[in-house]
């Protein structure tokens, strides 16, 4: 390590910066960029400041890093929040709560079917007789929870 960063001077932090970045391009995490971020700056402060040993530059890239994964997290999770005119678009079966639908097959020991567009679901609630109206109140998992319901 001590070879490296004579050899490539103070560009050696901005190459593990541009690295980094590609990463996280070709990952997608968004935990990359921080890493890329604190290099960048690692890369800008061997610019200015005056030469310090790898050894301390090392360790205030791992202090930069964490600092700007901690302070990250936040910022990025207030930029996910997106208000869309259709929430469930990749959750669709969601859509089905609070809507009635014929039974398919009964429920019998708590479960039945119920057709939904094309596709079967399976469905948890009361006993009940195939043909009978239930409403969908929740989705667990790939199940829908439903009570006894009237027609739409």
């Amino acid at each position: 390590m001590a070879e490296i960063f004579p050899t490539l001077g103070i560009w050696v932090w901005w190459i593990i910066a541009g690295l980094l970045l590609i990463l996280e391009l070709l990952l997608a995490g968004v935990f990359f960029v921080w890493l890329g971020i604190a290099a960048a700056v690692m890369g800008l402060v061997d610019f200015l400041a005056p030469p310090l040993d790898w050894q301390v530059e090392i360790a205030i890239f791992a202090v930069l890093s964490a600092v700007l994964v901690i302070a990250g997290r936040p910022w990025l999770k207030r930029r996910q929040v997106i208000d869309s005119d259709r929430p469930n678009l990749n959750r669709r079966i969601y859509d089905a709560v609070g809507r009635s639908y014929v039974l398919d097959e009964a429920i019998i020991n708590g479960r039945g079917k119920v057709k939904i567009d094309d596709t079967l679901w399976e469905v948890t609630g009361p006993d009940l007789p195939q043909g009978a109206w239930v409403r969908i109140v929740a989705v667990d998992g790939l199940r829908l929870r439903a009570v006894p319901g009237t027609g739409n």
